[in-house]
């Protein structure tokens, strides 16, 4: 029996409060992060992701207070990302109650950060998101270029080749986010997380551009990846959790229910 596949809702905070935009912009009130917290956890998430999507941006810490509010609240594994940079900030975050944390900007930055963080925490606690987007060379070849500092900064990196080095470097996990597909809802760029999936032996979680439960389903499947994250069809309740996972289940895909 193949590992279940996991739904994590994903809570983009700026400030205190939940956000979602498109492309990385444009964003709207959504609401308070402990009150969806709940609610997801009630309605049966497997995980949840609370991302401090200004933190690197506006180069300060992510929120503690806020951090520690939520994890009050949940009995499903917790994972904070935004702003982390140092060892003492990922010590802040576990001992406030998060089980993971996860490093965009501060990875590429200094990749030895990885290595060091999974030695002193355990691979298990060390996911490293990857925010892609989509290019095409003069030969008509398709790659994915990383971005950092919340989708804003080229970096020329290219995420299969990064994504293999986050692995050798330790990282427990990856989560893609697909720039170009983000807040979309035109569903996940399965090219970005297929190409990943196939080129590293770590767990891929798959962000950006969910819309309705068949793109969680593609991205599962043609995608393989392993587990999807979602934010905008959990917000505005179009699709509530248990919805998602009996579809996903009558497709043939393991969840837990």
């Amino acid at each position: 029996m193949s590992l279940a596949k996991r739904i994590i809702p994903c809570l983009d905070v700026d400030h205190g409060r939940v956000l979602k935009g498109t492309h990385f912009r444009d964003m709207r009130d959504i609401g308070n992060p402990v009150e969806l917290a709940k609610k997801y956890r009630d309605d049966g998430a497997d995980e949840l992701v609370f991302l401090d999507i200004t933190a690197s941006i506006e180069k300060r810490k992510t929120l503690i207070e806020m951090v520690r509010n939520v994890a009050s609240n949940l009995d499903i594994p917790f994972t904070v990302g935004g702003g982390i940079r140092s060892v003492e900030d990922v010590k802040m975050i576990l001992s406030n109650g998060a089980d993971k944390i996860s490093i965009n900007t501060a990875a590429v930055e200094n990749p030895l950060l990885i290595k060091e963080l999974v030695s002193r925490f355990g691979q298990q606690c060390v996911v490293v998101a990857i925010d892609g987007k989509r290019k095409v060379k003069e030969n008509g070849e398709i790659w994915f270029e990383v971005y950092t500092y919340g989708g804003t900064k080229p970096t020329g990196l290219n995420a299969i080749e990064w994504a293999k080095r986050c692995e050798a470097l330790g990282a427990g996990e990856l989560l893609i986010t697909s720039i170009d597909k983000d807040g979309t809802k035109s569903g996940y760029d399965l090219d970005l997380t297929r190409m990943i999936a196939e080129a590293v032996n770590i767990p891929i979680i798959a962000s950006g551009g969910c819309g309705e439960p068949k793109h969680i389903l593609d991205v599962l499947t043609i995608g393989k990846a392993d587990a999807a994250l979602a934010a905008s069809i959990f917000h505005y309740d179009e699709y509530p959790i248990p919805l998602v996972k009996r579809y996903l289940k009558e497709n043939g895909v393991n969840v837990r229910l």
